[in-house]
């Protein structure tokens, strides 16, 4: 027999899911993670979901796996000491950046700039020069660029970016360099990266920040991927190993390791990703997925079974040229502090995280600030024998603890003050919820609301109510359907150019030949994996602008159709995205800029598994009454475990439903209603 892994490693917990290739039976598993090293908690929840299924972990044949690694270097600071080559006259590059400021008019009064991810200090300017037609205009001055880069090894240098004015209309001069350093091995065993090969594209900002972030998280996610592979390998033998991207395909070892800022949206990716596979199931193809782990959540929109894509990916405040899924996210989990500023004496919540260690108050590790899963478990959501990953106790009296010091110092209740903790960080996750739904000009009414990761399900029908996103969809396993994206997706690869042609300086016949060139490019990695032609689908993207203007917006068509009905074709849905964003179009002509395809290998195909049918009634699954802290008031709830549900089952609110990996609040006027797959759909009584 032959098993495909799913493995998500999240702040707090890594969720594993196992799936075999022959029969579509699902195993799943869940381990505390260990920041100091993610590998061993990938490894202890390897241990237990093979012992869950009752096989020898070298019958896992692929491993693929949704990280954190890259996103969480950058935030911390962690990462490699990187030097950069830019052309004679733009070493400030990164300093001058885009001169923007965050916040209000007087936001720069408090605006605490970061330093640059390539200091000043380890930047040095290459004598050269490529016109914006790719014309070498200049060639490479040798031996002083011999002399500095020498330099910069002698100050330690841990990886080395190159990126030239105008090197995406001509990747000569930075070859050149590379070709110089490894033929004179001037800076033995640190890698190297070319913005040619990173970030093909204009905007010499863009490109160059994208390219030092990929050196910066480079050698860090090496190292990961190399234990990876080596820990796999002595426990799988002939395993193969692919890592999430940002856009929601899979990479493999090789290409993580030398592209790895296509990692930095990887663990969101993969919740987007198993939300779509499972909605899908249901029959639901747009969606506002809700993510709520210990630490953040994270929401995106899925529309005619698409994620929404960006162009960019932001971490922190650094953000890149790379594609994702188009994922915002806030400092609201289950780990999230809340506290009562002096200043102000109003409650805040978040963005700081109790983590995995010491976690929240309850989890009895030493943790004592009040926190979202503390308030849950004060107001009845979370019974206080619960288990968590299978081996965790919540202790009620110490969350009670943590939340009376909000309580107090609010003059309210401990329960009032719990009440207050939930609501505010549902506040702010419908907050995020809106910028990426109305922001983007859709209507959240149109969309079904998916809850899931560890706490959503605790949220999702508070969040049901403010978004008014009906049904809210509990899927089983909610805590584990990262992992489901992981194993359920497949191969891709993308390439990309800058093309910056006004529709009447071109042709329908030269755009066509661009895009199958680029297509063949982008083929190649999977090539290189052994995927069959006849599995792959290409995919075409291209950033289109009225000719005068600065905003780009990106159109997904189909080949057919341009080589039928012209570029006219993808200017029409251009129109089309511009109304629908800011109201109106523009008579104006109009412009490309960058030309993308996108090759994906077939992703394996799994079934749900379906529950048995059953009445309306879930008295088999019926535990007792629970008390809980509703509306402002203490009342009674109805207490049911999630795996003796049937399809047709109806949950009447107030109702809390438990399972190994998360806990469902069905609230007041609500009611959850068992599809034939085992989600719950809830919907308002009236």
């Amino acid at each position: 027999m032959s098993y495909r892994l799913g493995v998500d490693v999240g702040g707090t917990f890594t969720d594993l899911l196992l799936v075999d290739e022959k029969t579509g039976r699902l195993y799943t598993a869940k381990v505390p993670s260990t920041p100091e090293d993610s590998s061993i908690g990938v490894f202890n929840g390897i241990a237990r979901v093979c012992d869950n299924a009752g096989i020898d972990p070298t019958e896992i044949s692929s491993v693929m796996h949704g990280t954190t690694v890259a996103t969480n270097t950058i935030l911390t600071g962690t990462g490699a000491k990187v030097g950069l080559i830019t052309t004679k006259g733009y070493r400030q590059v990164l300093q001058i950046a885009r001169s923007f400021v965050p916040g209000g008019l007087g936001g720069w009064v408090i605006y605490n700039k970061s330093n640059p991810l390539a200091p000043l200090g380890l930047t040095i300017e290459a004598d050269e020069r490529i016109s914006a037609s790719g014309e070498i205009l200049r060639k490479i001055k040798k031996g002083k660029l011999e002399k500095d880069i020498k330099d910069l090894s002698k100050k330690g240098i841990e990886a080395l970016t190159v990126s030239l004015i105008n090197s995406f209309a001509n990747d000569a001069n930075e070859k050149e360099i590379k070709k110089i350093i490894n033929k004179k091995k001037l800076l033995p065993g640190v890698p190297v990266s070319l913005s040619s090969d990173i970030a093909p594209e204009m905007q010499e900002y863009e490109r160059t920040i994208t390219t030092v972030a990929n050196s910066y998280v480079r050698p860090k996610v090496s190292e990961y991927v190399k234990n990876l592979q080596r820990g796999l390998k002595r426990k799988m033998k002939d395993v193969k190993l692919h890592i999430l991207r940002s856009d929601g395909g899979l990479a493999s070892a090789k290409a993580s390791d030398s592209n790895p800022v296509n990692l930095l949206m990887s663990g969101p990716a993969g919740g987007v990703s198993g939300a779509i596979w499972i909605a899908q199931q249901a029959g639901y193809d747009n969606l506002l997925t809700f993510d709520m782990g210990g630490t953040s959540t994270d929401v995106s929109l899925v529309k005619n079974g698409k994620a929404a894509q960006s162009r960019e990916t932001s971490v922190g405040d650094v953000t890149v040229r790379a594609s994702s899924v188009d994922v915002r996210t806030v400092g609201a989990g289950g780990g999230s502090i809340a506290h009562v500023p002096e200043l102000t004496g109003a409650l805040r919540v978040g963005p700081q995280s109790a983590g995995a260690e010491p976690g929240p108050a309850a989890y009895d590790k030493g943790g004592v600030e009040p926190t979202v899963t503390d308030a849950n478990l004060v107001l009845g959501y979370m019974p206080s024998d619960v288990r968590l990953g299978g081996d965790m106790i919540l202790r009620k009296d110490l969350a009670k603890d943590a939340v009376k010091t909000v309580g107090d110092a609010l003059g309210l209740s401990v329960e009032a003050a719990a009440a207050g903790i939930y609501d505010i960080v549902n506040e702010n996750m419908y907050g995020a919820l809106r910028l990426v739904s109305v922001e983007k000009g859709y209507d959240p009414r149109d969309f079904a609301l998916i809850g899931f990761g560890g706490a959503g399900p605790l949220h999702a029908n508070a969040l049901g109510k403010l978004t008014n996103s009906w049904p809210v969809i509990i899927p089983p396993g909610p805590g584990v359907l990262c992992a489901y994206g992981d194993v359920t997706t497949a191969i891709q690869d993308e390439a990309s150019m800058s093309f910056i042609r006004r529709f009447s300086d071109t042709s329908k016949k030269e755009v066509v030949q661009i895009f199958t060139d680029l297509a063949k490019k982008a083929s190649k990695t999977l090539d290189e994996e052994g995927v069959a032609k006849k599995n792959r689908t290409t995919t075409y993207q291209v950033d289109i602008r009225y000719h005068g203007q600065g905003l780009l917006l990106t159109v997904d068509f189909d080949l057919s159709e341009l080589r039928r009905k012209g570029l006219n074709a993808i200017g029409a849905t251009f129109d089309e995205m511009h109304e629908q964003l800011f109201t109106f179009a523009l008579p104006a002509e109009k412009e490309l800029v960058n030309l993308r395809s996108v090759v994906r290998d077939k992703a394996l195909s799994v079934k749900a598994p379906s529950v048995p049918r059953g009445n309306d009634k879930p008295s088999r699954a019926f535990i007792s009454k629970t008390k809980v802290f509703m509306e402002g008031k203490s009342k009674f709830a109805s207490l049911y475990e999630r795996s003796k549900l049937k399809q047709g089952n109806v949950i009447k609110g107030p109702a809390i439903v438990l399972e190994m990996d998360s806990t469902t609040v069905v609230l007041p006027g609500h009611s959850g209603r068992v599809d034939k797959f085992g989600n719950i759909l809830i919907t308002p009584d009236a």
